[in-house]
């Protein structure tokens, strides 16, 4: 019987609620004994010309380095990210005589004991020669003023896609909004950490690195590119990592420069950023600019659509820069649409750099084809779900390429939308909001629907690999080359290996995030841990089946043809005599007395996969102050079969109340100088359980055709589709004062003041 759709509950989690996780800055390896700690001292302003002395922190005692980018002359620039932003907009390992956003590492300064660096960083002396301040993208747009002169555009990328001419020709209506899809911050438990030590001499000599990551094999190139090493001289180690979101995959520059510096000053290195630090540099999301057009038919049947993006990547372009391509690559949503034309620019601008962010592209995507579709049906006067009901893909369509290009596997848009609108009893809330209103109840409510789809694993899917090892005890070893932080990879890869093996799950350990035990991997990212990395565990256990057959033919002298494996029994007989059994541990045994049997495999996908879903969220604002109280969520993630309730339930979970919290209260601000005005969780409006109602979660599972187990990615479905229903709820609340649109997050002095500019506009 299989184990596969069962409630196992996750096997990390009594470590993790017991002793704890071990993360970077718990580690207590006897090699990083007399470890030098680094500080960095960041600039304050968010554009100017710097000079730096440092000669007085260096007299001090105690203090072992003080560097600056004058010391480092001699390095090649590190790599560019993604290989494709422009080299002229590439970051320096230290300010380069221009610091470009609050927040940018200026000088490094190391210490002797840990805590005395920040009191050595008021030493280093910094004068500031103030330059003008970019820091609204549509200001930097127009290149007036240039934040790298050298490239002679504060452009960094642009896709487009379709036509715009004749785009609206013979729409009966046609409705355009801006819409801010606002800066936030990824906010991981475990700000940034890093570890590191070489040891040996010469060419000989091999760094040990360890840091928070969720792509170790990425890093460990990253950093071997870095410092132009042969990738087997680095020893990259991901200890238990406490959150990553997307903003720690790979490694920061900062990060990197503990290995030279390491080096150059003999001794291992630590750095543990604070909370501040972490806001104001570990990198932000979204922070997209979008203008939506949607037009169509009275009826309510859409035919065409654009979007324009204005994606702002902070001083230094990496992932950020590349969102609109997924934004992109996604604008069509679960619609229908027959015409489509998307325009999309990347800039620079004086703040921190955009990086990869839970759905990274995706869920901006969705929150501007969800607010277009909500504004279309108000527009016409339709019901917005029946609006979403006729132009949503035919579930016969699948597979289908859309209009701009993705390739959509399998889906169901009108049965998830069926199914939420029936759990959240759509009818009875519409009854119910109009019934206050009618009343004059300043507690107004107001439902909000999104429909959704994402890609994950994409856009090119790839690879992933796993080693199955039986040792001669019988027990397994699966190794990984994904690296989790929170998903509950052990748990659901023992899962999968027991289901072929017949080995007991407390049996089975799952060994990850260290390069020199795991040959290779493409880290986690992008929804992709199961369909690959847990493809590569299933298709790893099948070839260790058929391997054990053949080794206990040999046992049994037979042909492997022949050889049964009894699951429920853990070992194998010959067809037909079923009380010989050679167990898994003298079958592995028979492989290789001490290491016992081991299988190698690189699962590769046929293609990206699209799980897709929707949300119903009910809200009430109060009338008379704006303030709005989520009072449910109900939601269909749709993501293929489910190998671990516990674990998919805690994803949805997650993801969703990171979408709410996108739309309700989470926001990065800047002033008109670049000064951050959100640097902690004072600030910054990170929510709690306390701010969340229980979440209904309707179960609905489509396979997709393109891997053996017929999963999509979980991960970040109900960030994408939490967002908008959220939004749509809030403008759904007020729309009969004349409200059109409020932008996030909907805080309760913006929907105080869109009820008044209504008003007055009324008057």
């Amino acid at each position: 019987m299989s184990i596969l759709g069962t409630r196992v509950m996750r096997v990390e989690d009594p470590k993790f609620l017991t002793t704890g996780g071990v993360y970077v800055d718990d580690l207590r390896d006897p090699r990083l004994d007399g470890a030098g700690h680094v500080t960095y001292v960041r600039s304050v302003m968010a554009h100017a010309r710097v000079t730096v002395d440092g000669s007085a922190a260096a007299a001090l005692d105690g203090v072992l380095a003080v560097v600056t980018r004058a010391d480092l002359a001699d390095l090649a620039p590190p790599p560019v990210p993604l290989g494709f932003i422009p080299p002229a907009l590439g970051r320096p390992w230290l300010a380069d005589g221009v610091v470009r956003y609050v927040g940018e590492p200026i000088a490094a300064i190391v210490t002797e004991s840990r805590y005395a660096g920040e009191d050595v960083a008021e030493l280093v002396s910094v004068d500031y020669e103030p330059l003008t301040a970019v820091v609204d993208p549509r200001v930097s747009a127009t290149d007036e003023t240039l934040l790298f002169p050298d490239h002679g555009s504060n452009t960094a990328l642009a896709f487009e896609a379709g036509s715009l001419d004749g785009l609206f020709d013979g729409c009966d209506v046609v409705v355009t909004q801006q819409i801010t899809n606002q800066r936030v911050a990824p906010v991981p438990l475990e700000v940034r950490g890093t570890a590191c030590v070489w040891e040996g001499d010469g060419d000989d000599a091999r760094l040990t690195l360890w840091a928070s990551t969720q792509s170790p094999h990425g890093a460990r190139d990253q950093i071997a590119t870095a410092l132009s090493l042969d990738p087997d001289r680095v020893h990259f180690i991901a200890p238990d990592v406490g959150g990553g979101f997307g903003a720690k995959f790979g490694v920061s520059v900062e990060d990197l420069l503990l290995a030279v510096l390491s080096r150059r000053l003999g001794r291992p290195m630590r750095w543990t950023e604070t909370r501040t630090e972490n806001m104001l540099g570990m990198g932000h999301g979204r922070a997209q600019l979008q203008t939506v057009t949607i037009g169509g038919s009275r009826d309510g049947r859409i035919t065409a659509y654009s979007l324009d993006v204005l994606q702002d990547s902070g001083a230094y372009p990496h992932f950020g820069a590349v969102l609109p391509f997924m934004t992109q690559l996604m604008a069509t949503g679960t619609y229908d649409i027959e015409r489509i034309a998307v325009r999309t620019k990347s800039v620079v601008t004086n703040t921190a750099p955009v990086v990869a962010y839970r759905g990274a592209g995706r869920p901006e995507a969705t929150a501007a084809i969800e607010r277009a579709v909500d504004m279309f049906a108000a527009e016409i006067g339709l019901d917005p779900v029946e609006v979403r009901r006729r132009n949503l893909f035919a579930k016969e369509a699948f597979p289908l390429t859309t209009q701009v290009g993705a390739a959509y596997d399998s889906g169901d848009y009108a049965g998830a939308l069926d199914k939420v609108v029936a759990a959240a009893k759509y009818d009875e809330l519409r009854a119910e909001q109009q019934r206050r209103r009618d009343s004059g109840d300043t507690k107004l409510l107001g439902i909000g629907v999104s429909s959704y789809v994402e890609i994950t694993a994409g856009p090119e899917a790839g690879t992933e690999f796993a080693r199955i090892n039986v040792k001669p005890d019988g027990s397994v070893v699966v190794y990984t080359g994904t690296s989790p932080h929170g998903q509950g990879h052990a748990t659901s890869f023992a899962m999968l290996a027991a289901d072929e093996l017949g080995v007991p799950i407390e049996r089975i350990t799952v060994v990850h995030g260290d390069t020199d035990l795991v040959a290779r991997g493409g880290g986690t990212g992008g929804s992709r841990s199961l369909q690959l990395g847990g493809a590569a565990v299933h298709q790893g256990a099948l070839e260790t089946v058929d391997r054990a057959r053949e080794l206990a033919g040999d046992l049994f002298e037979a042909a492997a043809g022949d050889v049964v494996l009894d699951k429920a029994r853990g070992g194998f007989h010959v067809a037909g005599s079923p009380d010989d059994v050679r167990g898994w541990a003298e079958v592995a045994a028979s492989a290789d007395a001490e290491h016992g049997l081991i299988v190698d495999t690189d699962f590769t996908a046929q293609g990206a996969t699209f799980p897709f879903g929707a949300h119903v969220a009910v809200v009430e604002v109060d009338a008379e102050t704006g303030k709005v109280t989520l009072l449910s969520m109900t939601t269909v993630d749709d993501a293929g079969p489910v190998i671990n309730p516990v674990v998919v339930e805690g994803q949805r979970h997650g993801g969703i109340a990171q979408g709410v919290a996108q739309a309700l209260f989470e926001e990065v601000r800047y002033d008109e100088d670049g000064n951050p005005q959100s640097t902690n969780l004072a600030d910054y409006a990170f929510p709690s359980a306390a701010e969340l109602p229980d979440f209904t979660l309707v179960d609905m599972a489509t396979p997709s055709p393109l891997n053996p187990l017929g999963v999509k990615g979980i991960g970040e479905a109900g960030t994408i589709g939490a967002t908008p229903a959220v939004q749509n709820a809030v403008v759904d609340a007020v729309a009969h004062l004349g409200v059109r649109h409020v932008e996030m997050p909907t805080t309760a002095e913006r929907v105080w003041r869109a009820i008044q500019d209504a008003r007055e506009g009324a008057k």
